[in-house]
């Protein structure tokens, strides 16, 4: 049943559809996506979530028409709590930006005011929303050390591989006997998975914090790469990636936080953590 539901609202999406584009402001182009669509596999509940955190987009094409018709130019951030009861489908949230660019407001803090309203609504929780001018945005400043500990990055290990579909089992005894670490953290840019609906590739670099037992970067960066010809949303891989890593690793304290590249003037930047609420700002090269 649960099966047929989750087809059912998919199949309702514009993602993956031939649509017309709006230029006049229009709150209705946005879609929810349930977030139990993948939690349910992962035995989570609303109730009893694992971790804390929020999803950060960024928009880079955002624009309308001052009161005098004069188009005016800025860069979003978006904030949506994992708490929120659904996810902002990104296809519909790049159609309803862009419903923008022909529509009068009187101020940035209307624009701001619509955006607020509009996804909250949608995600059926407050949205975070502020506005930049594209020449000063400090929240986009390229940041390669997104935690204040250095971050390894674990791209260079040797490794002999074959296997680009998901496999969680590759954790299995990833921990280095006899070693623990506290506050470790790690990066990875080859993260690579697949769009749920459309196929479409998507990229990112991946962030890792923990305490515990040593993970083998080995072993953490063949899992990573399993996920290759996998297809799931962002918030979802990323989900799933917290998940394993707690399973698997017998971690104590973890963060997990990728940086999506963009498609379409969005990005999206899932954070999850068993201790920290808001994800770090700064963004890296490829965004």
């Amino acid at each position: 049943m649960k099966n047929y539901k989750n087809a059912k609202v998919l199949s309702q999406l514009t993602l993956g559809k031939t649509t017309s584009y709006c230029s006049e402001y229009n709150p209705e182009l946005l879609q929810a996506v349930p977030r139990t669509l993948n939690r349910d596999s992962l035995a989570i509940t609303a109730e009893s979530l694992p971790f804390i955190g929020e999803d950060v987009w960024y928009a880079y094409e955002l624009s309308w028409l001052n009161s005098t018709g004069k188009p005016v130019v800025a860069v979003a951030e978006f904030r949506f709590p994992c708490t929120s009861t659904n996810i902002v489908e990104s296809k519909s949230f790049k159609l309803y930006l862009n419903s923008f660019n022909q529509s009068r407001f009187s101020s940035w803090q209307e624009v701001e005011n619509c955006l607020v309203k509009d996804l909250s609504n949608t995600a059926k929780s407050t949205a975070g929303v502020k506005l930049f001018p594209v020449d000063n945005c400090p929240a986009l400043e390229i940041n390669h050390q997104i935690f204040s500990e250095k971050t390894t990055c674990i791209d260079d290990v040797e490794l002999d591989i074959d296997n680009y579909q998901l496999d969680p089992t590759l954790l299995v005894n990833a921990n280095i006997s006899g070693e623990t670490v506290k506050n470790e953290s790690l990066v990875s840019h080859l993260l690579k998975s697949n769009c749920l609906i459309t196929n479409q590739p998507d990229w990112a670099s991946i962030y890792l914090q923990y305490s515990g037992p040593k993970i083998s970067p080995s072993a953490l960066l063949a899992y990573l790469i399993s996920f290759r010809q996998h297809n799931e949303f962002h918030e979802q891989c990323v989900e799933r990636i917290y998940c394993d890593l707690k399973k698997y690793c017998q971690v104590t304290e973890l963060t997990v936080f990728a940086r999506y590249t963009r498609r379409g003037g969005l990005d999206i930047n899932p954070f999850r953590s068993t201790s920290t609420l808001h994800a770090p700002t700064g963004r890296t090269l490829r965004q």
